[in-house]
């Protein structure tokens, strides 16, 4: 059961920027629907890069304001509020040691 308590964490840990990811990948996605509308490649690059970036950044920004006002999501994902793994409740030293 230790082992499933730790996939869990891992799980939570990698959450934050699995989320920021596939925000990203899905406006870019978005942007690529929208720039099939423009002439121009570049441009529509562009636009494709400019989506992603936004959708990626705004559904980061949105995950941390929940993580910081929700401390039970906190908690059972194991992490801090800026969504950095907690690893003063595994005991780990700080520092590596």
């Amino acid at each position: 059961m230790r082992w499933l308590r730790l996939l869990f964490r891992v799980f939570g840990w990698l959450l934050t920027p699995f989320l920021a990811w596939a925000a990203s990948f899905f406006g870019a996605v978005g942007g690529a629907l929208i720039a099939m509308k423009v002439q121009d490649p570049v441009q529509g690059l562009a636009v494709t890069a400019l989506c992603g970036a936004l959708t990626g950044f705004t559904a980061l920004i949105v995950w941390l304001r929940y993580l910081r006002q929700t401390p039970e999501a906190r908690e059972v994902l194991a992490v801090t509020e800026d969504g950095t793994p907690d690893t003063v409740s595994l005991g780990i030293p700080a520092g590596g040691e």
